[in-house]
Order: structure tokens, then sequence, then C-alpha cells
């Protein structure tokens, strides 16, 4: 997730049980061109591992040459974005746009394939609309090129994020018998109870979530404390939710420096504390502060305000513009 899914975002998410854990996608061509902000994509910490990074692009040439430069950081698999809508990408014949050429993205992926010596996976959509939805030619093809797995947003690139994601295309790629890889479903999973529901539903392998950990990466030891046990986590306190904006927080300003960490974490208050009543003063004030230590100074009022408080449950919000189609 372009701008979210950075080192500090991925520590409070492993802390909080994730199993595996993908960078920000990173351009192939920013690689190439040795971009600043590209290779400090690369960046990440043993304590992540099984981790991938994902690249993506629409020039073989350019996709070979970044799965080489990625090798050179070991990390545990490399994943190619097919998935992402966002028009910035799309245009350059990159992301979802490879779902309207099936021929590019299996040279693409066979490239990437060629290029690296670690398990290469793919990220995708259904199809570009609903009169091209080729996920179970793709799969075969992706199959067939080398990958060692498959993770399928149930949407189309054409709905963005928009409507229900569709599940039972990416059942009837899990069901066909040609198909021998892992396949992971990705899209809409926001709570335990739907997790267990569309795994037991549609068979997949394992589940794939993206939006619903912004500000709330709890979900994972919820889905897994729920699938073993089928009793529910207490919900996070107010002190956790806190202590995760501290941790968060930390590591923002370790890896980015104190400038560019602390307006880097700006974006991300509103979803840790979502769902508390009147909690905008605070977010005002939260946006504002300069230093770590009138960050905690506003931290301690909220814990005060809202203590034993315990909202519902709530999904962040970000456009396809805001997060790119990219997965945990």
């Amino acid at each position: 997730m372009e701008d979210v899914s950075d080192p500090p975002f991925r520590y409070v998410c492993k802390q909080n049980g994730a199993d595996l854990m993908y960078s920000e996608f990173i351009s192939s061509e920013g690689l190439i061109r040795d971009a600043i902000k590209s290779r400090q994509k690369l960046d990440f910490f043993e304590y992540e591992r099984p981790f991938g990074i994902q690249i993506f692009g629409g020039d073989e040439e350019a996709m070979a040459m970044s799965a080489r430069i990625v090798d050179t950081v070991q990390p545990d698999l490399v994943d190619i974005n097919f998935g992402c809508p966002v028009k910035k990408v799309v245009c350059k014949g990159a992301g979802a746009a490879v779902l309207k050429d099936i021929g590019a993205m299996t040279r693409l992926t066979s490239a990437v394939v060629r290029g690296t010596t670690l398990p290469v996976t793919v990220k995708t959509r259904l199809g570009w609309d609903d009169q091209s939805k080729n996920i179970e030619e793709v799969a075969e093809r992706l199959q067939d090129v080398g990958i060692a797995a498959l993770t399928i947003h149930g949407r189309t690139r054409a709905q963005l994020y928009k409507g229900e994601a569709d599940w039972t295309l990416i059942a009837r790629v899990k069901e066909n018998p040609r198909i021998h890889i892992p396949i992971f479903g990705n899209g809409d999973i926001d709570s335990p109870e739907k997790a267990r529901l569309y795994r037991d539903r549609y068979g997949i392998d394992g589940i794939m979530i993206g939006r619903a950990a912004i500000g709330y990466p709890w979900i994972f030891n919820e889905i897994k404390h729920y699938l073993r046990t089928g009793e529910h986590l207490p919900p996070p306190t107010i002190e956790q939710r806190c202590g995760a904006i501290r941790d968060h927080l930390v590591r923002s300003v370790e890896w980015k420096g104190p400038i560019v960490g602390i307006l880097e974490m700006r974006r991300h208050y509103t979803n840790y504390l979502k769902g508390f009543p009147y909690v905008k003063e605070f977010r005002n004030q939260l946006v504002q502060m300069k230093t770590v230590e009138e960050i905690e100074d506003v931290l301690q009022q909220v814990q005060r305000r809202y203590a034993g408080f315990v909202p519902d449950r709530v999904v962040a919000e970000f456009s396809s513009e805001q997060v790119n189609d990219c997965a945990y």
C-alpha cells in the first residue's frame, strides 16, 4: 500500500500477528534509475521475515533487472503487482493494465522468474472489467511460467474498491485441477467472522489483508485467535491504541528522521482513533504537533478522556488514489 506499508507500519502489524508482509510496491524503472524513494522501499528488518518485496512495471527488461536488484537484499520472495488500479500506474501499462493483455502479463512474469533466485508470487484482480474476467486463464498461464503462489483480489480494475468483492471466481481458480500453487484471497476481509466464513466457503489457502489493518493492526491476532478457538479476543483498549500510535511514531522517527517521521504519521491518527466520539479536537492537535513530546502530551489527554470506552469496530476508509492495491 503506497505510503502506508512502510517499515514503521509493518512493525505494528508484525507485533499484532501478521504472518507474511510485503513492502510498498516499487517501480521497476525507479529502482533501475536508483531513485532514492524506490531504493528506500527495499529496506526491511530481520524480524519482519517472512517478507516479500513487491515490484511493478510494464517493461520486461526493467522488471528482470529490478528482480536482480531485489535479489541483492535477500527478502524471502519477490511479488509482482498486477492489481493496482490507480490511473498513474495503469497509464504506464503497469499494475492492473496488464489484465488487458495476458500475453504481456505472462512475458513480464517470466522475465522476473528468470531474473531472480527467489520464489516469485503475483497479486492481481479478476480482470479489467465485467466483460473480461479472465482470472482463470491468468492463473494457469502464470503458474506455467513458474510463479510460486497467486493472490487474487475479488474485484475488477473498473470497480476500483467499490461494491462487494466477488470470491466465487477465486474459488473457481482454487478448484481448478490444473492449479497446484497456493491461492490466496483478498478483498473485504475486515472481521474474524468473515475470515472464517470465506476460508471455509471458498477453500482458499490463505487470506491477504490490506485496508482493514490501517489503524487496526489487531485484526491479525483477532482472526488467528478466532480461527483457532471460535472465540473473540477483547477489543483493544484506548491504552493499547495509544500504545500502537507510540510504537508507530517511534519507528517512523527512527527510520525517517524527526521531521518527515512526524509529518508522515499524521495520516494515521484518524484511523487509530476511529470510532471515538468527538475525537476530532484531539486529531486536530495531533496533526499540528511538531515534536514527539508534544504528541505524547496529547495522547495522555486522549487516554484520560476515553478511559474505559470501547468503540465499535470501524474499518479505515481510503480512496483508491490513496491506497494502492497491495495486501498483507
